[in-house]
């Protein structure tokens, strides 16, 4: 299938044409056919598949062949869960909208409030932005989506893990309408909040499925590398920067303070370095980013927040300081490499203290990785022995519980001894204490009573 059988406005295959693409992935070829035809949509693929094209050609095809719903509201939303993501989605929404009337803006947190309510006020017909800030400028009437027609949710389980889950459910409620559409990419459909909210925003939703979650990527090579401490680990990382060649380089590290220490190190090494964590500010992570994607650091030192999304075509080796504590984010991480039909090199240094994140990633794979030795940097730890679990004594059945006591056996020809059923206790009654007086102690039979 080519792109020129969805029968696209030709100023999009125009565009397509300038970047060089002509066939659809996979996830393209299932996914555009769905959302042409004006369905909601929940799709997922693995990273590095091409989702971005997917719900971008139909938005803009959609906003090129139907009349808008509404003059002066947006026409199209596109969330997103990370700042970094959001601008890559925009940047390639401008290429497709370059030769066309049709605006684009970016509302994402970090950046000027008041210039993002001018750029609203111009009556845009895309909006890509963060969940917050979008809600931030709803909440503030700077902005309405009563005519909003598309929305898109992209990597929507990596939003609903960054606690936006009410902040989708705001922005629902403000363009609540018969007349809207909704497409969510998730890289996983297996995922309870996922589904939850996909059953109170979609309606009646198609379903596009390439390869399972826990699909391995097969032009990335990954390596394990076990570790004794964090003096290890740093050896272990300056022998493959030193002793293998790589155009660039991630390196995941599970804390800020862990990224800014790596990269100073790495640079006292000699290797040109940039590092990336939340607290920066937008315009430095801006900077950042975009002097790495020009090759102008060689290695890029970051937290999960660039673990999802970025295409970065010039990177050749992903290395994972720490292991992820969701082995979901593992996935993502190494995808980071490999992209376009690239081949792409992962290595995990696993210490003690990764053990159980690495046990889950070998779960969530379903695969047994084999460990990988450098010269002269042998490891001494071989990983976390499991404790056993104590076995019951022979005979005896264990249920958790400590065993109630038997009642006594009655002995033969005694009868059961009677019990008092006297109230002698008072029970508490609303406000009002009630205390029952013992009667005169008597002998009492069955007929009595």
């Amino acid at each position: 299938m080519q792109f020129s059988d969805f029968s696209l406005d030709k100023r999009l295959m125009a565009s397509l044409d300038h970047m060089g693409i002509s066939t659809p992935t996979p996830i393209q070829e299932q996914a555009i056919p769905v959302a042409l035809c004006g369905r909601d949509l929940m799709a997922s693929s693995k990273t590095g598949s091409g989702k971005t094209l997917a719900f971008l050609l139909p938005a803009m095809q959609r906003v090129i062949s139907t009349k808008a719903l509404s003059k002066k509201d947006p026409r199209v939303l596109i969330l997103l869960p990370t700042r970094e993501l959001a601008h890559q989605v925009y940047s390639q929404l401008r290429l497709l909208t370059a030769n066309t009337q049709y605006k684009a803006v970016a509302i994402l947190g970090g950046e000027n409030f008041n210039d993002q309510a001018r750029a609203l006020a111009r009556d845009p017909h895309f909006i890509v932005g963060t969940p917050g800030r979008v809600t931030d400028h709803l909440f503030q009437k700077q902005l309405y989506l009563n005519g909003l027609e598309l929305l898109v949710l992209d990597e929507a389980d990596r939003m609903l893990d960054l606690g936006f889950a009410p902040q989708l459910k705001a922005i629902h409620e403000a363009a609540d309408h018969r007349r809207r559409q909704t497409l969510m990419f998730s890289a996983t459909l297996d995922h309870n909040e996922v589904n939850d909210i996909a059953a109170e925003l979609l309606k009646q939703p198609e379903h596009v499925a390439i390869g399972a979650s826990h699909t391995e990527h097969g032009d990335i090579t990954q390596r394990i590398f076990l570790c004794d401490n964090l003096t290890h680990k740093e050896a272990v990382l300056m022998a493959l920067l030193k002793q293998e060649e790589h155009k660039q380089v991630i390196l995941f590290t599970a804390t800020r303070g862990d990224t800014d220490r790596l990269a100073a190190l790495l640079s006292e090494q000699g290797f040109s370095t940039a590092a990336l964590s939340g607290d920066l500010k937008q315009s430095a992570r801006n900077q950042i980013m975009d002097s790495f994607s020009r090759g102008q650091q060689q290695i890029l030192v970051t937290t999960d927040v660039a673990s999802r999304g970025l295409d970065l075509v010039n990177v050749s080796l992903v290395v994972n300081f720490d292991m992820p504590k969701f082995a979901e984010e593992y996935v993502h991480r190494i995808g980071r490499t490999g992209r376009a039909g690239a081949k792409g090199d992962a290595a995990s240094l696993v210490g003690p203290k990764d053990w159980l994140n690495f046990k889950k990633v070998q779960v969530f794979l379903r695969k047994t990785f084999d460990f990988t030795t450098l010269p002269g940097l042998e490891p001494k730890f071989s990983g976390l022995k499991e404790v056993p679990k104590k076995k019951a004594a022979p005979g005896k059945k264990t249920t958790g519980k400590p065993a109630a006591k038997r009642p006594a056996k009655k002995t033969a020809g005694q009868p059961a001894p009677k019990r008092d059923k006297r109230f002698i206790t008072g029970v508490d009654v609303g406000d009002a204490p009630m205390r029952r007086k013992p009667k005169p102690a008597a002998d009492f039979t069955d007929d009595d009573q």
